[in-house]
């Protein structure tokens, strides 16, 4: 066996997926693992969070963040093509999120809430609909 195939079969045996379950895929350009902390220095959650270059504003604008919950959703560098890929279990569907660039921050400020004055929520992009995966694995 492969070291990647064992490493996929390993990757579905842990998150407890089967061969059938829909894999949602979504690509960014840049994917960032934030740990916020309190003015004491206390964690107060990790979190990963998901940004798309904008041309016009030429700056990077959050399409999604995550909560990370566990060691598993800290992406990791695929040595094929030099990006970082993230998967998680997400409700019926198993989700990779896969970055051209990663970075981690440690701050005192959440930085998706501070891009919120930047793009609002409602005009992200977003991930791609659990639903719609669903459908595209059906057919």
């Amino acid at each position: 066996m492969s070291g990647v195939t064992f490493s996929v079969a390993a990757l579905w045996m842990i998150l407890g997926a089967s061969p059938s379950t829909p894999v949602v895929q979504d690509q960014v350009d840049l994917i960032e693992v934030n740990h916020y902390y309190d003015s004491q220095g206390r964690l107060i959650f990790d979190q990963v969070i998901f940004y798309e270059w904008s041309q016009s504003d030429a700056r990077f604008h959050v399409t999604a963040w995550r909560l990370l919950k566990s060691s598993w959703q800290v992406p990791r560098k695929r040595w094929s093509d030099g990006a970082y890929t993230t998967t998680w279990r997400d409700g019926d569907v198993l989700r990779s999120v896969v970055g051209k660039n990663m970075r981690e921050t440690w701050t005192q400020h959440d930085p998706e809430l501070v891009e919120r004055d930047y793009l609002p929520r409602e005009y992200r992009r977003g991930l791609t609909p659990k639903i719609e995966a669903m459908a595209n694995a059906e057919n």
